[in-house]
């Protein structure tokens, strides 16, 4: 069975700083309190209160003299505020890309535009984001967009983590609405890099695996991805869940992570995949095959992906699979 490993699958940049700035804070310090979940990853969240970082839902428990780290996804102005008025140490954490984000949507307002973000209701980056502005319309799917009334002037960000998809059938239907509209194009480079690379496995393999938590909206939409061009998608958080049944009749299969996922996972979930070799001696195929290219260098033939390019992709992929028992790598 052939296996596809999407090249930036499991964590961004923003995720591991924040994560390793929790760890970091947790040696140093004793203790760190975090305002709610730092990333949407439960065994994440489960190793770092082992080590010393507790999450709390107000800023009322945590303890004079500690120190609280507000999570990647971004903070609201009033609680930053309240948190001052402690006497405890704060720590940033948030993702850089998403203090972009609240400085462009501020920007639209000082601008005169009603501020709308695409995004998830609920969500925490995007309740962060709305906190910024005054009164900011969120619209999540194309049905709330018609709905919503006639603008003069607007401004639009979104959710880092949407699908361009989305934005772009909202903004087309906003576009009829507002007389004068600014988009502002606030999809994170890591994630529009890992919708593309799930687009292109999707097609190529018979099984697509999607490793996050179902309470990441990251990996949620990297399924919904791999679904819409391949039936055979399945989203686990972990290898335990994945079944036999799954691969039944399969050739290939492709493994993509969402952006909290740590790679321990994703390397779980590799090595859980069977690579049966034969014992030593006598191979029971017996067939013999001398391979030559010159038949099709003739047709004038040229490969996309060099020798150099193949071999890093065989090294990443050996670099995942320990030598175990169901392993002879």
């Amino acid at each position: 069975m052939k296996i596809l490993i999407a090249k930036d699958a499991g964590y961004c940049f923003g995720v591991r700083d924040a994560v390793n700035l929790a760890y970091d804070t947790a040696n140093e310090k004793g203790d760190v309190y975090m305002l709610g979940t730092i990333v949407h990853n439960e065994r994440v969240i489960e190793n770092l209160d082992k080590a010393g970082a507790k999450v709390v839902e107000k800023i009322e428990q945590v303890p004079d003299g500690k120190t609280l780290l507000f999570r990647a996804h971004g903070t609201a102005p009033e609680l930053w505020k309240e948190a001052k008025k402690k006497s405890i140490n704060l720590v940033d954490g948030t993702c850089p890309l998403v203090t972009e984000i609240h400085h462009e949507i501020k920007a639209l307002e000082k601008e005169g535009r009603k501020t709308i973000i695409i995004g998830d209701h609920g969500h925490d980056e995007v309740v962060a984001i709305a906190a910024q502005v005054e009164k900011p319309i969120i619209i999540s799917n194309i049905d709330e967009a018609k709905k919503m009334r006639r603008l003069k002037r607007a401004g639009i960000v979104s959710q880092s983590t949407q699908m361009i998809e989305n934005v772009q059938e909202i903004i087309n239907i906003l576009m009829q609405k507002v007389y004068d509209l600014r988009f502002i194009n606030t999809i994170c480079f890591p994630t529009r890099r890992n919708h593309e690379q799930i687009k292109e496995l999707a097609v190529q393999c018979d099984v697509m695996i999607v490793i996050g938590s179902y309470t990441s909206a990251n990996s949620k939409r990297l399924t919904q991805l791999s679904l819409e061009r391949n039936k055979r998608s399945y989203q686990v958080t972990s290898s335990s869940e994945l079944k036999k049944e799954m691969f039944d009749n399969c050739n290939s299969v492709g493994i993509s992570a969402g952006a909290s996922t740590p790679d321990e996972i994703i390397k779980e979930v590799v090595n859980d995949f069977i690579f049966i070799d034969e014992p030593i001696g006598k191979d029971l195929d017996q067939r013999n095959y001398i391979v030559s290219n010159s038949k099709i260098e003739q047709t004038g033939f040229i490969p996309q992906v060099s020798l150099k390019s193949g071999i890093k992709e065989l090294i990443k992929g050996f670099s995942m699979i320990r030598n175990n028992y169901h392993g002879n790598v």
